[in-house]
């Protein structure tokens, strides 16, 4: 199956390649990137015992001098102690500004070693290895990384994109239907937001379908990666169209963090995110009446239409630290119909009031 390259022109320009086998090769494709020494692979345990020594040995065949470091996974991981870890770890192997550091994992992996990268010695080069749905067709592309705080998701962060992005898709045969059902919260969030013929191909497929159908999955990923590229090209920093890649987010931060990070996974919270704002939006005349209906039918096929405990007014406070509150105001994603969204601004005790008087029963 032929690769695919979707190239990200930001500030700074770099190729996303999609397609099988390519972590077992990632040591030639990092060697056209970069001119570094001593590479360290940043992985999470599971990921680790997974392909780590896979990648360590591909690295190690084109010359590179490699180091290693593990954290537990999981978000609550994703914490100012691991990045502190790390920082130490990159200090004690005596990584230079001219070496570079590999994020092999998901979401919570590259966004960290991301953050490193953009910290440590006032920034070094990184590249992602995403090994997870979610990572493939959301966080390693686009140079938002972050860690957590007590207070919320990724209050703390920098905008620094990769070298380069290698979505080796054999990876997603390891992962369990969990964890792959994740990662469809943010493929369907793309359909909502900007394409409803990808929407109409979702649905199309259940988990089980779509995971035996490997051209159809990488098409969806090169879908996926090229949407967000074509944003991220036209807002890098979040200022403007690129708040509609957090449709589903604000909500679905407060679930995370209603959950304490460990009961609600973040693809899935974006999907209740995304069915409760939809559900708000049509009832107020925002949206087109059967969208709520159709995005809800969509997220079940593929086991994200999601009861949670909290109704969306106990969520409200937990918006209070959304990275799209600006003073008294909250810009807020709504889609007007499948495929059409926008940034709508309005104030938060107005947006609060919206909430609290909305039921999805």
């Amino acid at each position: 199956m032929a690769i695919k390259k979707i190239t990200v022109t930001a500030s700074g320009i770099y190729d996303v390649l999609i397609g099988g086998g390519l972590l077992r090769f990632c040591g030639g494709y990092v060697k056209n990137v970069t001119e570094a020494s001593k590479l360290a692979v940043i992985t999470d345990d599971t990921v680790d015992a997974l392909y780590g020594k896979i990648v360590t040995d591909a690295l190690e065949a084109e010359g590179f001098g490699v180091c290693k470091f593990v954290f537990p996974h999981g978000e609550t991981s994703k914490s100012a102690k691991t990045l502190t870890d790390i920082w130490n770890f990159l200090c004690e192997n005596n990584l230079s500004r001219s070496d570079c550091l590999i994020a092999l994992g998901g979401g919570v992996v590259g966004d960290i070693t991301g953050f490193a990268a953009a910290t440590y010695l006032r920034g070094i080069d990184f590249i992602q290895l995403p090994t997870t749905l979610l990572a493939q067709v959301d966080s390693s592309v686009g140079g938002k990384t972050a860690i957590d705080l007590d207070g919320g998701k990724n209050l703390v962060g920098s905008f620094k994109q990769p070298k380069l992005v290698l979505c080796d898709t054999d990876t997603l045969d390891t992962l369990s239907d969990d964890i792959f059902i994740d990662g469809m919260g943010e493929v369907i969030k793309y359909g909502m937001i900007k394409s409803e013929s990808l929407f109409a191909e979702l649905e199309q497929y259940t988990t089980e379908a779509l995971r035996k159908n490997k051209a159809a999955l990488d098409d969806i990923i090169a879908q996926c990666v090229t949407i967000k590229r074509d944003v991220v090209e036209a807002d890098e920093f979040d200022t403007g169209e690129r708040m509609l890649l957090n449709f589903g987010h604000t909500l679905g931060h407060s679930i995370e963090q209603y959950y304490n990070y460990t009961g609600i996974s973040h693809g899935k919270a974006v999907g209740i995110g995304m069915r409760m704002i939809t559900h708000v939006a049509e009832k107020n005349g925002m949206a087109e009446t059967g969208t709520y209906a159709r995005l809800k039918n969509c997220l079940d096929y593929y086991g994200l239409d999601i009861n949670v405990e909290p109704a969306m007014s106990e969520l409200a406070g937990a918006c209070i630290n959304d990275k799209k509150r600006f003073g008294d105001s909250i810009n807020i994603i709504i889609c007007s119909n499948i495929g059409t969204s926008a940034v709508k601004k309005m104030p938060v005790e107005a947006f609060f009031a919206m909430l609290s008087e909305t039921s999805e029963n």
